[in-house]
C-alpha cells in the first residue's frame, strides 16, 4: 500500500479503527430489549449525551467544509456552529421534558401522539431520506475522497466499503450504546487532533498578526451585510435558527441521544454540554482555514485547505493522530445515521404494523435494517461524485424541507388548539410551497431567493396553514385527554423553575443555559 502517511502514522490509524470496533462490540454485548438496542436502555448520562451529540455533528464534510469555507469566504461559516448553543439551550429548557415524558422511541412517533399517524409517516420518510441519502452517503463520499489523498493504491470504493463495514460492525451488534460510547472516544480524539492542527498552523505563521494584516477584515467578521452571498445578516437571524433547530432537536440521529437519557435533567445537561463544545470550534476548526489562506494562498479549491494543513504541517505520529481524528469523525457520523435510520424503520414502520412482535425480533429487524442501509450507502456514495449538481441541490434540500416539520413541533407543543387537521394542512401546503420554490429558485432560476430565506418563508406559509385548518375544526383535539401531557405549561414551568434554582450550580440547567448564551453572545460580539 502506497501512502503519504509514514508507517507509524498508518499503524496509529489502524490501531484506532480496531480499538473503536472492539470497544463498540464489547460495550453493546448486553442488549436484551429494543429499548436497550435503540435507546441504550435510557441510561445515558450527560457526558455521553453531550459528547455523542458533538461527535455525531462533526462529520467529515463538516471538518473539510468549515476549513474550506473559512479559506474562501471567511469565518462567517461559524454562525452555524454558535447558533447550535442557542437552539440547544431553547430545546433543553422548553422541549426536553415534554419529549421524554411522552416515552417515545423516535421524534416522528411524538408527532403521531400529538397529531396523527400521517404526521409520523411523513416525518419518518423525510428523515430516512435525509439521513441515508444525504448524511451517510455524503459523509462516506467526502471522507473517502480525502482519505485517498493520504493512501494510494486503494480504490475509493474499497475505502468506502472498509469504513462503512468498520462503523457498521459495532452499530449492528451493539446499537446506540456502542455508538454513543465510541462517539465520546471519537470526540476526544477529534478535539485533540483539531487543537494540534491549530497549534502547528500558528507556529508556522509566527503570530496572529500575519492573518490580520493579510486577510480582509470582512472575512474575519461573523456579521455580514445583506449583500453577502453566503451569510447575509437577515438570513443569519431568520434562517439559521430554523435549520439549527431542525438539525439538533428534531432530526432523529441527533435527538436520539437525548431520548436515551434516564430523565430530563441528564438530557438537558447533555444538550448544554454539546452546546458548550461548539464554542471552541471557531478556534480549532474554522480559524485554521483562515490561516491556510495566508499559508497557501494559491489552492485551487477551499476543500483542499484541510488536507493541505495536515500534510504540510504535522510531523510523523501527529499526522497519524490527526488522520485518526478525521476517521473518528467519519465513523461517528456513519454509525449515528445508520443507527437512527434502523430505529426509524423498526419503530415507526415495523412495530405499528406488528404491535405484538417480540423485543428480540425488533432487535433483529433493527440489525438487518442497519446492514441494508450500510450496503445502500456504500453503493450510493460513489455515485454522488458523478452528479455534483444533484448533490449540491441535496445540500439545500434542508432549507426547503424543514418548515412544515418545525411548525408541527412548535405549534404542537405551544398551542393547544393545534390538531390533526391543522397538521395535515401544514404538511400538504408546506410541502407544495417548498416544491414550488425549489423549482422556481433552483431548477428553473426564475427567482433568486437566498436559501436562508427559503426556510422562514416555508415556515410562515406552513404556520398560516396550521392556524387556519386547526381553527376550522370544531374538535379542539383529536384526543384531548392523551395530548395534554404533550403541551407546554407555564404553571408547571414556574413550579419547576423554583425547584431548579435550589440545586447546585452545575445541576442548574437554567443558570447553565444563561451562562452558555451569554458566552456565545460575547464571542459573537468580539468577532462581529
Amino acid at each position: 500500500m502506497g501512502s503519504t502517511l509514514s508507517g507509524i502514522d498508518c499503524i496509529i490509524v489502524i490501531i484506532y479503527i480496531l480499538a473503536s470496533v472492539t470497544i463498540g462490540l464489547w460495550v453493546g454485548r448486553r442488549n436484551q430489549t429494543a429499548e436497550d438496542y435503540f435507546l441504550a436502555g435510557r441510561q445515558m448520562t450527560w457526558p455521553y449525551i453531550g459528547g455523542s451529540l458533538f461527535a455525531s455533528n462533526i462529520s467529515t464534510t463538516t471538518l473539510v467544509g468549515l476549513a474550506g469555507a473559512a479559506y474562501v469566504t471567511g469565518i462567517s461559516v461559524y454562525n452555524y456552529e454558535w447558533m447550535a448553543t442557542v437552539v440547544l439551550a431553547i430545546f433543553a429548557i422548553f422541549f426536553i421534558p415534554i419529549i421524554l415524558r411522552s416515552g417515545v422511541f423516535t421524534m416522528p412517533q411524538f408527532l403521531e401522539l400529538r397529531f396523527s399517524p400521517i404526521s409520523r409517516i411523513y416525518f419518518a420518510c423525510l428523515t430516512l431520506f435525509l439521513n441515508v441519502v444525504v448524511d451517510t452517503a455524503g459523509g462516506l463520499y467526502a471522507g473517502t475522497v480525502l482519505l485517498s489523498k493520504f493512501i494510494s493504491g486503494v480504490e475509493q470504493w474499497q475505502l468506502t466499503a472498509g469504513l462503512a463495514v468498520a462503523a457498521g460492525a459495532y452499530t449492528i451488534s451493539g446499537g446506540l450504546t456502542s455508538v454513543m460510547i465510541t462517539d465520546v472516544i471519537q470526540a476526544v480524539i477529534l478535539v485533540i487532533a483539531s487543537i494540534l492542527i491549530t497549534v502547528y498552523a500558528l507556529d508556522k505563521l509566527g503570530d496572529w498578526d500575519s492573518v490580520v494584516t493579510t486577510i480582509p477584515a470582512a472575512k474575519l467578521s461573523l456579521i455580514q451585510p445583506l449583500s453577502d452571498p453566503d451569510m447575509p445578516w437577515l438570513g443569519l437571524l431568520l434562517g439559521v435558527p430554523l435549520l439549527g433547530f431542525y438539525f439538533w432537536n428534531t432530526n432523529q440521529f441527533m435527538a436520539q441521544r437525548m431520548l436515551a437519557a434516564p430523565n430530563a435533567e441528564e438530557a438537558r445537561l447533555g444538550a448544554l454540554f454539546a452546546g458548550a463544545l461548539k464554542i471552541p470550534v471557531l478556534w480549532i476548526m474554522v480559524l485554521p482555514g483562515t490561516m491556510a489562506a495566508v499559508l497557501y494562498p494559491n489552492l485551487t479549491s477551499g476543500d483542499e485547505a484541510y488536507p493541505t494543513l495536515l500534510l504540510d504541517l504535522l510531523p510523523t505520529g501527529i499526522l497519524g493522530l490527526a488522520v485518526a481524528g478525521f476517521v473518528a469523525a467519519l465513523m461517528s457520523s456513519i454509525s449515528s445515521t445508520l443507527n437512527s435510520a434502523s430505529t426509524l424503520v423498526t419503530m415507526d414502520f415495523v412495530q405499528p404494523l406488528a404491535p405484538q412482535i417480540s423485543q428480540s425480533k425488533l432487535m433483529r429487524i433493527g440489525q438487518v435494517a442497519t446492514f441494508l442501509f450500510m450496503l445502500f450507502s456504500v453503493i450510493w456514495a460513489p455515485q454522488i461524485g458523478r452528479f455534483p449538481s444533484l448533490f449540491a441541490y441535496l445540500q439545500q434540500v434542508l432549507a426547503y424541507a424543514v418548515g412544515p416539520v418545525l411548525v408541527l413541533f412548535f405549534f404542537g407543543v405551544f398551542w393547544s388548539r393545534a390538531n390533526a387537521r391543522g397538521a395535515h394542512a401544514t404538511i400538504v401546503i408546506g410541502l407544495l410551497s417548498a416544491i414550488v420554490l425549489f423549482f422556481l429558485n433552483v431548477v428553473y432560476h426564475q427567482t433568486d431567493i437566498h436559501f436562508l430565506y427559503i426556510a422562514p418563508i416555508v415556515f410562515a406559509i406552513s404556520s398560516i396553514a396550521m392556524v387556519i385548518a386547526s381553527l376550522s375544526d370544531n374538535a379542539t383535539q383529536r384526543h384531548p385527554e392523551s395530548t395534554s401531557v404533550l403541551l407546554f405549561s407555564w404553571s408547571e414551568f414556574t413550579q419547576e423553575t423554583l425547584q431548579v434554582m435550589a440545586r447546585p450550580l452545575l445541576r442548574n440547567y437554567l443558570l447553565l443555559s444563561a451562562v452558555l448564551i451569554v458566552t456565545t453572545i460575547a464571542v459573537v460580539y468580539v468577532w462581529r
